[in-house]
């Protein structure tokens, strides 16, 4: 019998939850009106709100941990009672649509040699604040534009074998916050050779409310600074696996170019107070960012309007501007732990 043949291979819907809130429940209304026949395990990871009698309302499978010991230990626990040959993540604060759950069946029927596969957001996410809208609707822009062979894993929205996910260890559970987890699974499954794909059909809604104070928060300490500490380490033993994990969706060439042209354009600001002509320097370098960045303003302009598009530049170069930020206390972090003398 083909591969072809063969039925699509049954799901596991693993979601850890901690103090879901109203998005969590929208989460399990979703799964459970578009994947009925899919096993849910849903490990409630010392939460506090009573997320876990949500879970039972739906018919979920129940895991109670006491203490909160990070996303990366729920889903590792939810992945050892799987019975499903796929396990799929999902975050407690996405829904999926009608057909996100077929999509991953029928994606790993067709292609025996898939390991694993990372979704998008969708162009319409929950919270209606601009903060919310530019930062998913950014984040569906990335992943739309990326190459569909990837080099991460993703747990919002990733599927993966259940023989492979064990075998490789699961989660690294040193992350104890949502950090990077899912990235340094990804590259992991890429070092042993196995294969990731992006499926950008496969979309799932997320709802999640973006503050200033939560944005960069988790942008620069849960996201930025632990991912450069992961990628050198990867440099300084790897090389190779290196270049090609740090070309990656906003690790591409344009993405660092932005941030030297972002320092660039406050650099020439800050020069105006003793070289009032040292101006051009910001308008030179901010002219470059638009050109560089393009595609991405038009993507806003053409989903939200023309308001909308100008609104976002600032907070688009003030992502790159905390990146590179982020990028060099990195860096001189890793600098310093090599030359400290071993204890």
């Amino acid at each position: 019998m083909s591969q072809q043949s063969l039925p699509p291979p049954q799901v596991s819907i693993v979601v850890p939850v901690h103090n879901g809130g109203d998005s969590f429940r929208r989460c399990l209304s979703s799964i459970r009106q578009w994947a009925l026949q899919a096993e849910l395990i849903v490990v409630a990871d010392g939460e506090s709100d009573g997320s876990w009698k949500l879970a039972e309302q739906h018919g979920a499978q129940l895991i109670r941990l006491p203490e909160s010991g990070g996303p990366a230990r729920a889903r590792n626990l939810g992945a050892e009672v799987a019975t499903s040959d796929i396990l799929f993540f999902v975050d407690a604060d996405v829904e999926i649509h009608p057909t996100t759950v077929e999509r991953v069946r029928h994606a790993f029927q067709r292609d025996p040699e898939l390991a694993a596969l990372i979704g998008s957001y969708d162009d319409s996410p929950g919270a209606g604040n601009f903060l919310s809208q530019y930062k998913n609707l950014f984040h569906h822009y990335t992943h739309q534009d990326g190459c569909e062979e990837a080099s991460t894993f993703w747990g919002a929205c990733g599927a993966i074998r259940k023989d492979v996910f064990l075998s490789l260890g699961g989660f690294d559970e040193s992350y104890r916050k949502p950090c990077i987890e899912d990235i340094e699974l990804g590259y992991r499954l890429r070092q042993a050779g196995y294969k990731i794909r992006l499926c950008k059909d496969i979309q799932v809604k997320h709802l999640k409310l973006w503050t200033p104070f939560s944005l960069l928060r988790a942008e620069v300490f849960y996201r930025a600074l632990p991912w450069t500490a992961l990628l050198l380490k990867i440099r300084q033993s790897n090389p190779q696996q290196y270049q090609r994990f740090s070309g990656d969706l906003n690790l591409r060439w344009s993405s660092r170019l932005s941030v030297i042209l972002v320092y660039c354009a406050v650099l020439g600001l800050l020069m105006t107070w003793w070289q009032p002509n040292s101006l051009w320097v910001t308008c030179i370098a901010s002219l470059v960012l638009v050109v560089i960045n393009l595609p991405v303003y038009r993507f806003f302009y053409q989903k939200r309007g023309a308001l909308f598009a100008l609104r976002v530049l600032p907070w688009h170069w003030f992502y790159y501007f905390y990146s590179g930020l982020a990028f060099a206390i990195g860096t001189g972090r890793h600098q310093l732990r090599r030359y400290q003398p071993a204890k």
